[in-house]
């Protein structure tokens, strides 16, 4: 609980970004705070270390942040799920909407061997549609969803029970609004 209301503390809403009528929560001075960084990232190791997980993968481009320090913390590979078009190598893509539109992210084809345990980490679970196109994504390449990590969850909208129900797991966040 505290650590949850440090970090509310330190998320930053930005009114119609990236368009009209989203409030954008910007993780920027969470990022500037290097004590609770560090307990970000403890959190959610803490929380997945008994889950046999065996690689992260990230979802471009604020995922890679804390991504990138769980996958280390954690002594795992990174895997990242990039927007279309910015891998450099054979990838498989997956379509989906997003609460302002549409969108598509890629991985490469090559990230895991069959049946690789992989955790997918983001910032914000909202409406799960980025989330579960990259579910997707490690399903296609026969990887196994052990778990989703969030910073942040907008309750309000359908992301969780929408993971819970295509996924059968149940996305853990640090904050929840």
């Amino acid at each position: 609980m505290l650590l949850e209301k440090t970090l509310k503390s330190l998320l930053r809403d930005v009114q119609d970004f990236p368009k009209p009528g989203i409030i954008f929560k910007d993780i920027t001075p969470l990022l500037n705070d290097p004590v609770a960084r560090k307990k970000t990232v403890e959190a959610i190791c803490d929380h997945f270390s008994k889950e046999n997980i065996q690689a992260l993968a990230a979802v471009e481009a604020r995922g890679f942040i804390f991504g990138a320090l769980i996958a280390q913390e954690l002594n795992i590979p990174l895997i990242p799920i990039r927007k279309a078009g910015k891998l450099p190598y054979k990838k498989i893509t997956e379509e989906y909407a997003l609460e302002y539109g549409r969108a598509a992210i890629e991985m490469h084809e090559d990230a895991f061997a069959t049946g690789c345990r992989i955790l997918l980490h983001d910032d914000l679970l909202a409406t799960g549609g980025t989330a579960t196109a990259a579910g997707h994504l490690v399903q296609q390449l026969g990887g196994i969803v052990a778990g989703y990590s969030f910073i942040i969850n907008l309750s309000f909208l359908p992301g969780e029970s929408l993971l819970k129900e295509r996924f059968g797991v149940t996305p853990h966040y640090l904050v929840k609004f």
